[in-house]
């Protein structure tokens, strides 16, 4: 039996977390949030769901931490071959070409940037789950496959 898509969500803000998990709940897809607001908790969320139980199906990372930055986990993440079948897909309001680059040449596989409301954070939520989710390919060992 397939197990149930699931996404990380590395937001240090609690306010842009609720918006986020209200604007999955608004799309009524059956998807699984998990949220971390630091690198270092979400680092060691992923390692306890490696050993105990299916990873989840994408990573959204925002740039801007407490702490470790978004940039730096991500470095992290794509080093740790644990978790390199996981996309990381970047969340955030940064749209500077140099965070962009840096983020694809350190193993991103996508770069969205955060709505301005709460209707375009709906269809935005929507579209990357029924691609990432749905329409996207990943490897057995990496929580879901096509």
């Amino acid at each position: 039996m397939p197990t149930r898509s699931s996404i990380l969500l590395i937001e240090d803000s609690p306010g842009e977390c609720e918006l986020f998990r209200l604007a999955l709940n608004k799309t009524g897809l059956d998807v699984m949030l998990y949220t971390e607001h630091d690198a270092e908790a979400a680092f060691h969320f992923l390692e306890d769901r490696y050993h105990h139980s299916p990873l989840p199906s994408l990573i959204l990372l925002d740039l801007q931490l407490c702490g470790q930055s978004g940039s730096d986990l991500l470095k992290r993440l794509r080093a740790d071959p644990r978790f390199t079948g996981v996309p990381v897909v970047i969340f955030t309001t940064s749209d500077d070409q140099t965070d962009l680059a840096r983020c694809y040449a350190n193993g991103a596989k996508g770069y969205v940037m955060k709505p301005d409301t709460f209707d375009e954070l709906v269809h935005c939520t929507g579209d990357i789950c029924r691609f990432w989710l749905g329409r996207n390919c990943v490897p057995l060992n990496a929580g879901t496959t096509c």
